[in-house]
Order: C-alpha cells, then sequence, then structure tokens
C-alpha cells in the first residue's frame, strides 16, 4: 500500500475528500427525492412490451387486427360441472351470472365476450323449407327438462362443440376478449391502460372464487395471457421475502468477513441506497417493475456488496499504514477507484447490449440495470469511502488485516500453484476440454418453451393445471396460430380463396403438432351439405359463387366486413419451440407456392404466431448480443490494461462460462427465451469484475519485478479473499431465487448463481494460469521503470 500512499492524489480525490460534507450533503438530498419516488413503484406489464413490435409477424398482426375479431389478447374461463354434466338447472343458472359478471369487470371488450348465454352464438339446421336457426339458448328457456333437452339439441346443431362445449359436455367456456386501453368510467375521454394484475384479482374474487362457494358442484380454470402475468406479478410478493433473506444472509458474510460491525453497516446501508436509488429512477423515467426487471434491484444490491467488500478490504489493509481513517480512506480509494469504475462500466456496457433485443421488458431491463451499476458508482465507490473516513474501521478488524497481510497463507499458496509452470498447462488442457465439452453438449439448447402451457410458471401452478383441462377436454387448444388471408375486396369468398384456404387446412392439419384448423371453409363446406339435404357427398366448396356466397353468410367473425381478409385458425398442441417451427415453415411454403398479387397468405397472429415471432427474434438476436458484450467488455478491459494479452486473461474464463452456462441449460431442459436470453449479458457483464480486480493487482505486483506465482499470491492474500467473498455474495444475491414460487425466476436464479461462482472460480483458477503463457513479467516490469529511466 506504500506506493499508494506515496502517489499524489488526483484531482477526483482532492474533489470528494476535500469536500466530505457537501458530497454527504448532496446524496442526502438526493435520497430524499429518490426514497419518495421509489415508493411509488408499482408493479405493471402490457401486452405490447412482452411481444418484438419490429417483427413482421407483429406488424402484420396489427395492421390488421381489427380485423381479427377475438384473436388477440383474450382470458378463457372454463366452468366445469365437476358432477353429472352442464345440462342442468344450476350449471346454466350459474353460467350466466359468471357471464354478467365478466360482461361488468373492466379491460373487457363486451362486444366480442362470448358463451352459451351470448346471443351471437347460434345454431342452424336444414329442414324440408330450408334453412332453420336461432340462439343456443333461446328467450323462452327456463330450466326446465324441456327446454335443457332442447339446448342440448342445439348445442349439437351449433358447431361450438370442443370449443365453447367441452367434448364430453361437462364444461363450457366464457371467451373473454380485453382491451389494452378503455376509457375511464368517470371520464369518458381519458383512457385506462388495463391492469393485468387487479384483473387477475378480479377474475379470482369475482369469478373463481364467489361460484366455486356459490355451487359446490362449480370448478372454474382460467388461462390466457392476462391470466398468466397477473399469476406472476402475483408472484413477485415473494420476491421481497427473497430480498430480505439475501440482506440477513448478506448481514452474517459481512460481519464475519469484516470483523466490525461499522463498515458491515455501511456497506449495506450504500447498497440499499443504491438499490432505493435505482427504484426511484426508474418511476421518475416512467418505468415500473415487471416480472422480468424484479431481477434487477437483486443484481443490484449483489453487484454494491461486491464492491463495497472490495473498499472495505482496501481501507482495513491501508489502515494498519495509514495514521488515521481519513488517510486509510484516501488511499484505498486511490488504489480500488480505477479498477472498480471500470468494472462497474463493462457491467453497464453489458447490460446495454440487451437493447439489441426488440422487445419491450428485456430492454427496460437493460435500462434498469445500466442505473443501477450507474448509481453504484456513486453510492459504493464514492460514498463508501467517505462514510469510512468519518467513522473508521474498529481497531480489531485493523488488527486482524495487519496479522494476516503478515502471515504466510497455506491456502493462498496452495491455490498460487495454478500459477505454475508446471499446474497452469494442465489447468489449459482442463478448460480446452470442458470448453470443447461444452460446445458439443450446448447444441442441444432449444430457443424458446420445451413445455406445455405457461412455462414461467411451475407444472403444478393453478394456471398450468387449467390449461392442462382445457387440453384434454377441448378440441381448440389455447395455442392458436393465426394465418391472415389477405385478397382483394369482396374476394375473399371467391372459389379460388376458399380452394387454397382448404389446402392450407389440409396441410396444417396433416402437420404433427397440430389439433385442429377452422376458417370460413368450414362453414361453408357445413351449409354446402345441409343445403344438400345434408348429403356428405356434397360436403365441399361449390363452383358457383351465389353458393358460396350465401354458405359464408353464417361464418361470423370468419372474415373482415369488406370480405379482404380471413383468417385461418391453427389449433396446436402447445407452443414449444419444435411445434411451432415445424408450423411455421409448413405455412411460409405454402405461402410461396400460393402466393399471388391477389392473394397473399400472411403470417401471423395469435398467441401461438406471436411465440414464433419472439424465437425468432431471440435466435437471431442471441449470437449478436453475445458478439456485442464480449466486444464491449473486451474494449474496456484493452482500453484499461493496453494489453491484448491481459485482455485474454480477463475475458477467456467469462467465455468458458458462457459455454458451460448454456450447457447447463440444455442439461436442465431450459429454453433460450425471453427471460433466460438476458442471463448471458448479465453473467458475463457482472463476471468481468473478478478478473478486473484479480488482474489490477496482479499486474502491479509484476510490475514491482516478483515473479508470476509470487506476484499471485500476493494478490491472493491482498485481494483473494475479497473476490471470494464477492463471488458467494452476488450467488447468494439471486440464489435465493431458486425457491421462487415462479419458475422462470427460479431458473434465472439458477442460472445466474452458476454464472457468478463459476466466473469466479474461472478468475481464481484460470486467469493465472493463461497468465503463464499470455503474460510477460519482464516486459511489464520495463515499461513500470521506463518512465523512470527517462
Amino acid at each position: 500500500m506504500s506506493k499508494h500512499q506515496h502517489q499524489p492524489a488526483s484531482l477526483l480525490e482532492r474533489l470528494i475528500f476535500n469536500n466530505r460534507p457537501a458530497v454527504i450533503l448532496l446524496c442526502l438530498v438526493i435520497s430524499v427525492f429518490l426514497f419518495y419516488q421509489a415508493s411509488q413503484v408499482r408493479p405493471q406489464t402490457s401486452f405490447e412490451k412482452m411481444i418484438p413490435l419490429g417483427h413482421p409477424y407483429i406488424q402484420k398482426m396489427l395492421e390488421h387486427r381489427n380485423d381479427l375479431a377475438n384473436l388477440g389478447n383474450t382470458v378463457r374461463i372454463s366452468v366445469e360441472a365437476v358432477d353429472g354434466d352442464i345440462f342442468s338447472k344450476e350449471y346454466m343458472e350459474t353460467l350466466r351470472q359468471i357471464s354478467d359478471e365478466v360482461f361488468y369487470i373492466p379491460g373487457v371488450d363486451r362486444s366480442g365476450l362470448k358463451s352459451l348465454w351470448s346471443p351471437s352464438v347460434r345454431w342452424t339446421e336444414v329442414t324440408e323449407e330450408g334453412f332453420a336457426g336461432g340462439e343456443v339458448i333461446p328467450q323462452t328457456y327456463d330450466g326446465s327438462g324441456e327446454s335443457l333437452e332442447e339446448l342440448r339439441s342445439n348445442i349439437l346443431k351449433s358447431g361450438q362443440i370442443g370449443r365453447l362445449v367441452a367434448n364430453n359436455f361437462k364444461s363450457s367456456i366464457v371467451d373473454v376478449p380485453l382491451l389494452e386501453s378503455y376509457p375511464d368510467p368517470e371520464d369518458q375521454s381519458r383512457q385506462i391502460r388495463l391492469d393485468y394484475q387487479q384483473f387477475s384479482h378480479e377474475l379470482e374474487e369475482k369469478i373463481r372464487e364467489k361460484y366455486e362457494a356459490q355451487n359446490p358442484n362449480i370448478k372454474v380454470h382460467i388461462i390466457g395471457f392476462a391470466k398468466k402475468v397477473g399469476d406472476l406479478i402475483d408472484g413477485l410478493v415473494g420476491v421481497a421475502l427473497f430480498f430480505a433473506a439475501a440482506i440477513g444472509i448478506t448481514l452474517v458474510l459481512l460481519l464475519w468477513f469484516t470483523r466490525c460491525l461499522k463498515s458491515t453497516l455501511a456497506v449495506l446501508l450504500t447498497t440499499l441506497i443504491a438499490v432505493a436509488w435505482q427504484l426511484g429512477l426508474l418511476h421518475t423515467l416512467g418505468f415500473g417493475l415487471d416480472p422480468y426487471s424484479m431481477l434487477v434491484p437483486f443484481l443490484v444490491f449483489a453487484i454494491g456488496i461486491s464492491h463495497g467488500v472490495q473498499k472495505i478490504n482496501g481501507i482495513a489493509m491501508a489502515s494498519g499504514e495509514a495514521p488515521d481513517a481519513l488517510s486509510a480512506a484516501r488511499m484505498a480509494f486511490r488504489q480500488l477507484f480505477i479498477p472498480g469504475l471500470v468494472a462497474l462500466l463493462s457491467d453497464a456496457v453489458g447490460f446495454v447490449t440487451l437493447l439489441l433485443i426488440d422487445i419491450g421488458v428485456i430492454r427496460e431491463l437493460a435500462i434498469g440495470a445500466s442505473m443501477g451499476v450507474a448509481v453504484i458508482i456513486l453510492t459504493n465507490l464514492i460514498l463508501l469511502p467517505v462514510m469510512i473516513s468519518y467513522i473508521g474501521i474498529s481497531p480489531k478488524a485493523v488488527k486482524i488485516s495487519r496479522e494476516e497481510a503478515a502471515k504466510d497463507h497455506p491456502l493462498w499458496r496452495l491455490i498460487s500453484n495454478f500459477a505454475h509452470p508446471l499446474v497452469a498447462p494442465i489447468s489449459v488442457v482442463v478448460a480446452l476440454a470442458a470448453f470443447g465439452g461444452g460446445i458439443w453438449y450446448g447444441q442441444n439448447l432449444k430457443i424458446g418453451d420445451l413445455d406445455q402451457g405457461a412455462p414461467e410458471l411451475h407444472p403444478d401452478s393453478r394456471y398450468n393445471l387449467d390449461n392442462d383441462f382445457v387440453i384434454r377436454n377441448y378440441s381448440t387448444s389455447s395455442d392458436v396460430l393465426v394465418v391472415m388471408v389477405k385478397t382483394a375486396t369482396e374476394r375473399c369468398s371467391t372459389y379460388p380463396a376458399l380452394t387454397a384456404m382448404d389446402e392450407l387446412m389440409w396441410q396444417m392439419e396433416n402437420t404433427p403438432g397440430v389439433q385442429s384448423a377452422i376458417s370460413m371453409v368450414t362453414v361453408s363446406r357445413q351449409v354446402i351439405k345441409g343445403m344438400n339435404e345434408g348429403n356428405l357427398k356434397w360436403e365441399t366448396l361449390s363452383r358457383n359463387q351465389d353458393v358460396l356466397n350465401n354458405s359464408i353468410a353464417r361464418a361470423d367473425g370468419l372474415y373482415n366486413s369488406d370480405c379482404s381478409v380471413a383468417p385461418v385458425l391453427v389449433f396446436l398442441n402447445d407452443h414449444k419451440a419444435e411445434t411451432l417451427e415445424r408450423a411455421v415453415k409448413v405455412v411460409e411454403a405454402f405461402a410461396e407456392e400460393n402466393n399471388t398479387d391477389n392473394m397473399q397468405f400472411i403470417l401471423a397472429a395469435g398467441n401461438a404466431g406471436i411465440e414464433a415471432a419472439t424465437n425468432e427474434v431471440i435466435a437471431a438476436s442471441e449470437t449478436t448480443m453475445l458478439v456485442a458484450v464480449y466486444a464491449a467488455v473486451s474494449f474496456m478491459c484493452l482500453l484499461t490494461f493496453r494489453s491484448i494479452a491481459a485482455t485474454l486473461c480477463v475475458i477467456l474464463p467469462l467465455v468458458l462460462t458462457s459455454v458451460l452456462g448454456n450447457a447447463l441449460m440444455a442439461y436442465m431442459g431450459i429454453g433460450v427465451k425471453v427471460a433466460t436470453l438476458p442471463v448471458i449479458a448479465l453473467g458475463v457483464g457482472i463476471g468481468v469484475d473478478y478478473g478486473i480486480y484479480i488482474y489490477s493487482r496482479l499486474e502491479t505486483y509484476l510490475r514491482q519485478g516478483m515473479p508470476l506465482q509470487e506476484a499471485y499470491y500476493e494478490t491472493l492474500k491482498s485481494t483473494g479473499k475479497a473476490v471470494l467473498f464477492t463471488g458467494v455474495c452476488l450467488a447468494i444475491g439471486v440464489a435465493t431465487w431458486i425457491f421462487s414460487a415462479i419458475k422462470f425466476q427460479a431458473d434465472m436464479g439458477l442460472m445466474l448463481t452458476f454464472m457468478f461462482l463459476w466466473n469466479m472460480i474461472g478468475a481464481v483458477w484460470l486467469l493465472p494460469a493463461l497468465a503463464r503463457f499470455l503474460i510477460n513479467p519482464e516486459k511489464l516490469r520495463a515499461k513500470s521503470l521506463a518512465p523512470a529511466t527517462a
């Protein structure tokens, strides 16, 4: 530390430590404002933020949003009769009450709500006098046995079996389309955004809980994007408990590490201030917390603790030589500010690369994480040493630090063998073997979801159980890929258009993973058959345009108002990556062969179309983002150390971690998706801290003329304990997520825990081995002596 003691103070150091009261007062004023802003942060998300708005599929879907009735953001409520079937007076009355109750929930698109009680749900049959039809539940319905038999007959003739009514007649669905924003009931000129958490709670309280209690023979199942997001936001409540647990565990570990209550509380306080500032800035800039960005406060806390530990360790070591707390704080600041700043800027640059991904929630996560790193520069690199300059470190801790510096450490001596000329080649060979194995097994890594239902939630969650119920009991699953068939005005019902749609449906129904497909062709064929006494030979498309026009008159919702857009609805078994990829390839091949100037087959709408677009964006962005984050971090290291060899020593362990992380994801059955893609950038951005702190200290000792192994031993003595502690603290900060009720949070917690620990291991184990081959100590020493010689 003596070298730093005699270095002249920089302008920044003088500015900070000569104006300590002003620094503390400024931080206090900022804290008052941002603490208030942080208290206003609320969980929020939206449909648009979860999807890649720039993808052609999504742009086409939004372009034709008004042409696609009820094919956007919808919720499906399945009302099950536990004993018996739906043909009972009590069941039908409960279904009516549920339909009416849902109708008045804010955010529901009332014009599109559909259930057996909706007037738009009709039946049709062919009689000797022609077509006959009416509402499935007629005005004369009174719940009597005769009415229920009439209802059964109407349902059989409605074509709703497998769609609104379960195949086994034991449940029926209320289909609820939603509005992203809706007029304020008190001020019609003002629009209110749909609150997914509140909407989910209303479904639980006003529908599920109320009617299951009212009618014990009823069980309610609810699925849909809004319900899934509502459940995810509810799971955030548990995150606060994990955060509290992380603080408690960190407090104990910090106290063990520092042996000083004052400095422990100072590190915790400045880090919590950083978290509060980050949340306050989020709200000030108009952002909220969604299920994905909830990770950011954990990261800010973990990063803040890691840099705080380095500061306290440096001040404790300096206190053995410095005459007072102020001098020790200044010496540590002089030594650690630049490495800490470079590490934090590398973190921030790594996070900023996430902005390359055209998905709102990931971009907000990038902004939040970058702001968090920026405030840590102020709180943990500047405010913390200023605080310690006043309160100091306990004499007991200083004494322990002095004794630690003076005595020999068998553990550090053992670990320093990684830099030994005989051990280093073995380490490099092991690393190359691990890299090759990781590359080979990582080929099994898939893009997108690998499970049915909502993979963001655990398989035994209520949502996934509800989704499983719907899949098992209905012919039309909740995973719908919508192909938009676009023609000239009033031309969607022509024979060539309908024939092409029919051919597409046939190809899709013969594609593995597809349940069924429907379009206006489905209705047209049924009507034409009915017009010909129900003869199956006539269940085909007529070449007579008048017959076709008459046959599609009852295909409500399957073409737009001017018959220029007609959707083909493809119901999939699930939205696994392979299923989506297979279905999309069939449609694209069909479109390439059949698209003309007068008719185009356009992908895609429906939740499966959105998933397919998201998968394509992630697949295209993954490599770009990885290259960008490594390029950015490498540039920061190159700028700092002015050495390609030094940069490789820091970066190559991170590359190994990324490769092994991909292999772990493949082994654990975790796909690359919106939730897991940021982990790659976060792991690299934060993991670089270890290498920067270790190499910067190692280079200092090498410049003093020490042999590599001895220099590494001294590095471990001075900063090794802090680096190991940092790795554990970072891991603990996110490891608590593994116990989250939300599966994707548990996956992210597992992956980040692995990456933080393995990055630390890589820095301690592989960095010195690489230095043995890449770094020339004599050249470093010569550079160090050159100015003095001159």
